[in-house]
C-alpha cells in the first residue's frame, strides 16, 4: 500500500534533490511563464504590480508555496492514517522514505517563502522603467503576430522627436518586413505595423498607438502611468531601475597616481569618471570595490630612498618633513642621471627593497605615507572614495603567476635565448613580457597578477579599468592573457577597459602651465575655487547669502563645474578645459543645473508653506498633470530610469548629463507658463498651487539623485 502510494505521489510531486538549484530553476521558468501570462492579462492591477516586473515572479512563487503546503499536509495525513491503523507496526523503509520526502518538501516550502519575501522587497525598491515596459509589450506583440520569426525581429524603440507624434516610436516594422520576406511572408511595412499593434497586450502604459508613414508606430503614454511614477518618487524616494544581475561583484580600477609624484591633470579624468561610474553601479545595486592601483613599487624607489638617506639621515627615528614630493622626485632623478656613484647606490637600494631590508622598507614606507597624505587631500576635496591596492600588493603574487603559466606551457622563453619569459596572446603582435632577462618583473607581470587576484581571489564578476585610451593595446593583451590562462571566461564574466581622451588647453594642445609644466590637480582646484568666488561676487551673491552659504556655493560650483565639464563630454573624445565655459550659467554646465535646482528650493521657501504641509499634501493627494507643461515635466521625470540603464550598459556619463540639462530646460518651460505662487499688487501671497509644489519636489529629488552620480553637491541657496 505504502509502495503504491509512494510511486503515485513521486510521479506527481517529485522532490528536488538540490533545493538551491531548484529555486533558481523555478525562478527562471516562472519568469518565462509569467512574462507571457501577465503581458496578456487584463486583470486589474495595483500600481506596484503593473510597474515592477519582479512582481511577476512572486505570483508564481506564491502558487508554488500553496502547492507545497497541500503536498505536505497530504503526506501528514497519510502518515497519520498509517500510524492509526497499526501503532505497533515497525516503521517500514517505505514509511521512512515518505517521512524523508515530507522533510524535503517542508524545506523547499521554507526556501520558497524566503525567496518570495526577498523578491517582494526587491520589487518595492525599483523605479519603473517606461522604456523597458514598452519593449516588453512590443516583444510580446511581435511573438504573437509572427511566432515563426519573432526571435529575429528586434524591438526598435526611440523617443518621439515631435510631441505630435506621441511620446515614443516603435520602428520595428521596416526591419520585420525584410525578415518576414526571407521566410516567404510578403507584407508591406504598414501591414506589419498593423499586425504588431493588433497584438499589443492589454496594459496600463499605453493610451493609444498610431501607424504613420512607412510603418512607424507612434506611442502615446497613459497619464495614470506617469502620475503613479511621480507619486512614488515623492511618497518614497528615487529608486534605481530594475536591472538584471544586481548580485554581481564589480571591481573598478581608477585614479592610480604614482608615489612621490603630485597628482596632475592627467589623473583628473580617470578619477572623476571612475568615481561617478562607481556611484552609478552602486545606485543600481551592484557590489562595488573601488581600487587605487598606485605605482608604489619599482626601480625608481632606489633613487628616492638613496636621496632620502642623504637629505634626512635621521629618518629612522624622525619622520622626514618632505614639503614638496614633486621637487623631491626631481632632485633624486637629477642625481641619478648625473652621479654614477649615486646611481650605483640607488640600484643597491632596489635590491635591498626587494630583499626585505628593514631600514630600506621603512624609508620606502615613509615616502609612500607622505604621498598618500597628498593624494587623500585631493580625494577629500573631490569626495572620492578608494581602497589603495598598489603594485607592491601584487609583488609577492607575481612569481606564482609565472610558475603557473610556465607549468601550463603558456609562458615560454623568448626566441634567441635572451632569458626573457614571454606569453603570446591571440591576435596580438607583441607578446606579454613576464620576466626580463635579469629575472626582474614588468608592468605586464604586475597586471597579470592583479587580474588573476581580482577574478579568482576577489571573485569579481565584472572588472572595469578606467585608464586612458593610449593603454588600449596593453589591456587587450592583459584580458587576452587572462583568458588564455583560464582565469577569465567571457561568457561568465565581464571585463572592460573604460578608455578616455586627453584634456586639452584652449590652444587645443595638451593642457599645461605657461612654463610647459603639467598642471597639478591641487592647483587646478584652487583656481576653480578662486574663479567660482569671483563669479558669485560678480552676481552680488555675497549680499544675499550668509558667509556659510556663500562658501558652500563656492565649493559646489568650483568642484562641480570641473567634474561636470569632464563627464558631459563623451569620454572617448578629447575636450578643452576652460573655466570660462565651465562657469557659464546659460549653457550645459554644472552652474546652470545648480541654479535650476536652487530655483526649485527657492520657490518652495517663498511659498511660506511649511515643509510638513507639503509632505502631507504629497501623502494625501495624487499629482495632477493637466497643463501641457506639467505633463511634459512629468514625462521627463519618468525617463530617468532608462537614462541610468543606458549609462550603466555603455559605461558612459554624458547621457545622464544631457538628461539633467534637458530636465532643467523643461523646468524653465514649466515656470514660464505655470504659476506656482499667486501674489496681489502689494506682493502678498494670495494662493499657492500645492499640486505644482509637489511636482517641483519630484523634480528636486530627481536632480539630487543625478547630481550624486555625477558628483555635484546640491545647495539650497546660491
Amino acid at each position: 500500500m505504502f509502495h503504491r502510494y509512494l510511486q503515485l505521489l513521486s510521479r506527481r510531486t517529485k522532490p528536488l534533490t538540490n533545493p538551491r538549484r531548484s529555486l533558481s530553476s523555478l525562478l527562471q521558468n516562472n519568469k518565462k511563464n509569467n512574462n507571457n501570462n501577465n503581458l496578456h492579462s487584463t486583470r486589474s492591477m495595483t500600481a506596484d504590480e503593473k510597474y515592477n516586473g519582479l512582481y511577476r515572479r512572486t505570483d508564481s512563487l506564491t502558487e508554488q508555496v500553496r502547492t507545497l503546503n497541500k503536498q505536505v499536509q497530504l503526506l501528514k495525513d497519510k502518515l497519520s492514517n498509517a500510524n492509526d491503523n497499526d501503532s505497533n507496526v515497525e516503521v517500514s523503509p517505505a514509511l521512512q522514505q515518505l517521512q524523508t520526502m515530507n522533510q524535503k518538501l517542508k524545506y523547499q516550502k521554507t526556501m520558497l517563502e524566503r525567496t518570495l519575501t526577498e523578491e517582494k522587497e526587491k520589487c518595492a525598491q525599483k523605479m519603473f522603467n517606461v522604456h523597458t515596459g514598452l519593449v516588453s509589450l512590443f516583444q510580446a506583440a511581435i511573438v504573437k503576430a509572427f511566432p515563426e520569426c519573432s526571435a529575429k525581429i528586434p524591438v526598435v524603440l526611440t523617443l518621439a522627436q515631435n510631441v505630435k507624434f506621441g511620446d515614443y516610436q516603435c520602428n520595428s516594422a521596416m526591419a520585420a518586413t525584410k525578415i518576414l520576406k526571407g521566410s516567404g511572408i510578403n507584407l508591406a511595412p504598414p501591414l506589419v505595423a498593423k499586425s504588431i499593434v493588433e497584438n499589443i497586450p492589454a496594459n496600463d502604459i499605453i493610451k493609444k498607438v498610431e501607424i504613420a508613414g512607412p510603418g512607424f508606430i507612434n506611442i502615446h503614454l497613459k497619464k495614470g502611468c506617469v502620475i503613479d511614477i511621480v507619486n512614488r518618487v515623492n511618497r518614497e524616494k528615487v529608486y534605481p531601475p530594475g536591472v538584471p544581475g544586481t548580485n554581481r561583484r564589480v571591481v573598478i580600477d581608477f585614479s592610480s597616481p604614482n608615489i612621490a609624484k603630485q597628482m596632475h591633470v592627467g589623473h583628473l579624468r580617470s578619477t572623476i569618471i571612475g568615481e561617478s561610474l562607481s556611484r552609478l553601479l552602486e545606485f543600481v545595486g551592484l557590489d562595488v570595490l573601488r581600487l587605487n592601483h598606485v605605482g608604489d613599487w619599482g626601480t625608481q624607489f632606489g633613487m628616492l630612498i638613496a636621496h632620502l638617506e642623504d637629505e634626512f639621515p635621521n629618518y629612522k627615528t624622525e619622520v622626514p618633513p618632505i614639503k614638496d614630493l614633486q621637487e623631491f622626485y626631481k632632485a633624486s632623478k637629477k642625481r641619478f642621471d648625473e652621479d654614477e656613484v649615486f646611481k650605483k647606490r640607488a640600484y643597491q637600494r632596489v635590491v635591498q627593497l626587494q630583499g626585505g631590508d628593514a631600514d630600506v622598507l621603512k624609508a620606502w614606507g615613509m615616502i609612500c605615507d607622505a604621498s598618500r597624505k597628498e593624494f587623500q587631500r585631493v580625494y577629500d576635496r573631490l569626495e572620492v572614495t578608494l581602497t589603495e591596492r598598489g603594485e607592491s600588493f601584487y609583488n609577492p603574487l607575481m612569481p606564482k603567476v609565472i610558475d603557473e603559466l610556465k607549468a601550463s606551457g603558456k609562458c615560454k622563453l623568448a626566441d634567441g635565448d635572451d632569458g626573457r619569459w614571454i606569453m603570446h596572446v591571440p591576435d596580438m603582435k607583441v607578446p606579454l613580457i613576464l620576466a626580463k632577462s635579469d629575472g626582474g618583473f614588468t608592468y605586464d607581470t604586475s597586471d597579470m597578477a592583479a587580474i588573476k587576484h581580482r577574478l579568482v581571489e576577489e571573485r569579481a564578476d565584472w572588472l572595469i579599468y578606467v585608464v586612458d585610451g593610449g593603454q588600449g593595446d596593453h589591456f587587450k593583451q592583459i584580458f587576452g592573457g587572462a583568458q588564455e590562462a583560464g582565469w577569465y571566461n567571457p561568457t561568465a564574466k565581464r571585463v572592460d577597459h573604460v578608455s578616455f581622451g586627453v584634456v586639452l588647453g584652449e590652444d587645443k594642445k595638451k593642457f599645461k602651465t605657461r612654463s610647459g609644466e603639467t598642471v597639478k590637480l591641487s592647483d587646478l582646484m584652487d583656481e576653480g575655487l578662486k574663479r567660482s568666488m569671483e563669479k558669485l561676487l560678480e552676481k552680488g551673491r555675497d549680499k544675499e547669502l550668509t558667509q556659510e552659504e556663500l562658501l558652500a556655493a563656492q565649493t559646489s560650483v568650483a568642484y562641480g563645474c570641473i567634474k561636470y565639464a569632464d563627464l558631459s563630454h563623451n569620454r572617448i573624445m578629447d575636450y578643452v578645459f576652460s573655466f570660462d565655459k565651465m562657469l557659464d550659467d546659460k549653457g550645459n554646465t554644472a552652474v546652470y543645473l545648480l541654479y535650476a535646482y536652487t530655483r526649485v528650493r527657492s520657490i518652495q521657501r517663498r511659498s511660506n508653506v511649511p515643509r510638513a504641509d507639503i509632505d502631507k499634501h504629497i501623502r494625501d493627494v495624487s499629482i495632477s498633470l493637466e497643463h501641457e507643461k506639467e505633463w511634459k515635466l512629468g514625462k521627463m521625470l519618468c525617463r530617468y530610469p532608462e537614462v541610468v540603464v543606458r549609462c550603466m550598459e555603455e559605461l558612459v556619463l554624458h547621457p545622464l548629463c544631457e538628461y539633467l540639462y534637458e530636465l532643467a530646460g523643461t523646468l524653465t518651460e514649466f515656470y514660464d507658463e505655470c504659476q506656482c505662487i499667486e501674489k496681489n499688487k502689494q506682493g502678498e501671497i494670495v494662493s499657492v498651487d500645492m499640486n505644482r509644489m509637489a511636482l517641483l519636489e519630484a523634480v528636486a529629488r530627481i536632480f539630487e539623485s543625478g547630481f550624486y552620480i555625477v558628483g555635484i553637491k546640491p545647495v539650497s541657496r546660491m
